[in-house]
């Protein structure tokens, strides 16, 4: 029992760190307030997402092949495949606002030039539908729990 609340507790603050890190890139990113120092933090806080996912991803494995429950339990029920549905595209829909935002600070390093408003917006609406698809993996959660 301790190991799966270990395995659970790890797994939450994966969680809680990738909400942290998305809910402030989205809020960080706004044409109005793009700046150098926004354009570095905003790279900073899309890798810390990047590895708090990739780090509620390798929990989550390790909660399948090492927890109570077992790979065959999981692979069994309908939401935990439609949780890994929304996760997965979640993370591909993440890969654009990181391969943009990598491009603004070269262009940055390089040239000293600031991305432009319409890039920004666009950029922070791609942030925003991940930001509400992660609730909804939460409601699935939740339901899942319940044994529905």
């Amino acid at each position: 029992m301790t190991w799966e609340a270990i395995l659970a507790s790890m797994h939450l603050v994966a969680i809680l760190t990738a909400v942290v890190f998305l809910s402030s890139e989205a809020a960080l990113c706004r044409a109005e307030w793009m700046n150098a120092a926004v354009v570095r933090r905003l790279a900073r806080l899309d890798m810390i997402y990047g590895l708090a996912a990739l780090a509620l991803l390798l929990t989550g494995i390790a909660r399948i092949v090492w927890g109570a429950k077992g790979m065959t339990w999981y692979v069994s029920q309908p939401l935990f495949h439609l949780k890994m549905l929304l996760f997965f595209v979640a993370a591909i829909l993440s890969l654009r606002p990181t391969f943009t935002i990598r491009k603004w600070l070269k262009a940055l390093d390089g040239a000293g030039t600031l991305p432009q408003p319409e890039a920004v917006r666009a950029v922070r609406t791609w942030i925003m539908v991940q930001a509400h698809i992660i609730p909804v993996i939460a409601v699935i959660a939740v339901f899942w729990a319940r044994g529905m």
